[in-house]
């Protein structure tokens, strides 16, 4: 292109008063999803290229951020709600219908939420070493009932959602039973820490045998770091479902901006980037496109899915059950 014609592109640009790249959609979401490891980056890139617009991720605690602030927010998206959330998020009143066609996901349960979008999901699981334990529980009652020289790791479900999850799970599964199991489990349970990746520490150093986590977790190791000794158990009653989820914010100055970022969560643009950069299965992608680490890894036959209603009634007495047992 000729130098004179390049430069009447540039005044014509410099004198039109308001371009499309001037839009800014503010998106709130935790620590993990802005960081660099994370997939908000290459999320942001993406979304970038087919608004021409700029996301501003502000990340942090999302849900009691946005509890603060009320109707003050400056949200137009909320990405990175935990399902375990949802009750407590839609309570605030904060939130607009997201207006996408859900016939489009693909997870392994019915979902026709109108505010609450499924951008990923997992199933929780006690990840190993399979080259070092030999012995793995087929059960949630076998780990219950494994040798008391087995090390595990949880996490708090008074601080973590994971830890939230595993007693919800828990309760499902042992039901009335729940806090004696706990009470069998906990010589087994080495450490009980604040979030998910203070345990996963210990167990990638060793220091424990089984740690919670997540089905999908192997799937980082072969991927990530060509190993393949990382493992999940899968129990035959079943594995609890965590789902991640976003949100447009009623009062966002730009609704039409906000609304096409909702549309992109469920398309294959943002689909393909979920496994490998948030390492988990996405919500909208056929298992046959998924990554091939992602297909080989092992998968629970039935799901536990708890709706926000009963996982909110559920909640109060299955941390009781949990704290009960562990202080015998």
């Amino acid at each position: 292109m000729h130098h004179r014609l390049i430069a009447g592109l540039t005044l014509a640009l410099a004198a039109t008063p308001a371009l499309a790249q001037d839009k800014t959609l503010t998106v709130y979401a935790p620590d993990y999803f802005g960081s660099e490891w994370g997939p908000g980056p290459a999320i942001k890139e993406a979304f970038e290229a087919e608004c021409g617009c700029t996301i501003d991720y502000q990340t942090g605690d999302l849900l009691p951020r946005l509890l603060l602030e009320g109707e003050r927010t400056e949200a137009d998206v909320a990405i990175g709600f935990d399902s375990t959330e949802m009750r407590k998020a839609r309570e605030t009143g904060l939130f607009a219908p997201h207006g996408v066609d859900t016939s489009a996901l693909t997870l392994p349960i019915a979902w026709d939420d109108e505010v609450f979008l499924p951008f990923d999901w997992s199933y929780l699981a006690f990840v190993y070493d399979n080259e070092a334990l030999k012995e793995v529980p087929a059960s949630f009652e076998a780990l219950v009932n494994a040798p008391d020289d087995l090390r595990i790791a949880i996490q708090d479900p008074r601080s973590s959602v994971s830890g939230l999850s595993l007693v919800l799970w828990a309760e499902e599964v042992f039901g009335d039973e729940a806090e004696a199991k706990w009470a069998e489990l906990a010589p087994k349970i080495t450490t009980v820490t604040p979030g998910w990746s203070e345990s996963y520490g210990l167990f990638t150093e060793g220091e424990v045998d089984m740690v919670l986590s997540y089905t999908t977790s192997p799937a980082y190791h072969a991927i990530a770091e060509e190993d393949d000794t990382v493992s999940a158990a899968i129990f035959e009653e079943g594995h609890y479902m965590t789902i991640e989820l976003a949100a447009q914010l009623k009062g966002t100055d730009d609704p039409d901006l906000a609304q096409q970022f909702m549309r992109f969560v469920t398309s294959e643009a943002f689909q393909s980037l979920i496994p490998t950069s948030n390492w988990s299965y996405p919500s909208a992608l056929p298992e046959a496109e998924w990554p091939e680490a992602f297909r080989d890894i092992a998968m629970p036959e039935k799901a536990i899915w708890l709706s926000e209603t009963e996982a909110d009634a559920l909640r109060a007495p299955a941390i009781e059950a949990w704290r009960q047992g562990l202080s015998q």
